[in-house]
């Protein structure tokens, strides 16, 4: 195995597997100027049959739902064996797919669960951000009632107790991210 570039952003990801084109790549979601997400899905729009693995310290099943959507091939945590790490990327090039297990078993965990809607990510955003009710309702030209029926739902689809809570919650499944 040859290393053949590293990026510090996801801008440079794309321009160094423009010029590379590496057997396989690996992924960070958390970057700069552009997510390790939209980094792959620009990559998979050029380079359809790109070979991706996240590596990341991000284990929370819509973030990793999200990963392999945009094309990624295997998803596995930072603190993962060098053994598996090397297994992972022989096995993604020989055109497997891979899962870290206890990635698998928060996808497991979550798998019938009711995905929010677009609406109820951005208000639990905002509450996450500090905001109460009244100023959700405002920026987002709702009325209070309805931002508390949001969040009602909210609570509901994430077995949370109160606002913190689904904002915890929200943030260690990468549901939303500060």
């Amino acid at each position: 195995m040859e290393l053949v570039a590293e990026a510090s952003n996801g801008r440079e990801a794309l321009e160094h597997y423009r010029k590379h084109r590496p057997d396989i790549t690996l992924m960070d979601l958390q970057m700069p100027e552009m997510s390790g997400i939209d980094a792959m899905s620009a990559i998979r729009a050029e380079f359809p049959h790109a070979r991706i693995i996240v590596l990341t310290t991000h284990a929370g099943d819509v973030q990793v739902s999200r990963a392999l959507k945009a094309g990624a091939r295997a998803y596995l945590l930072k603190g993962s064996l060098r053994k598996e790490l090397l297994d992972t990327i022989r096995a993604v090039h020989a055109g497997q797919k891979r899962l870290a297990a206890e990635v698998a078993a928060q996808i497991a965990e979550h798998w019938a669960d009711d995905a929010l809607s677009p609406r109820e990510v951005e208000v639990l955003r905002m509450v996450a951000g500090g905001n109460a009710n009244k100023e959700v309702a405002a920026q987002l030209s709702l009325t209070e009632e309805t931002v508390k029926s949001h969040i009602h739902s909210i609570l509901s689809k994430l077995g949370a107790n109160d606002r913190t809570h689904a904002v915890a919650i929200g943030l260690k499944r990468g549901i939303i991210e500060l």
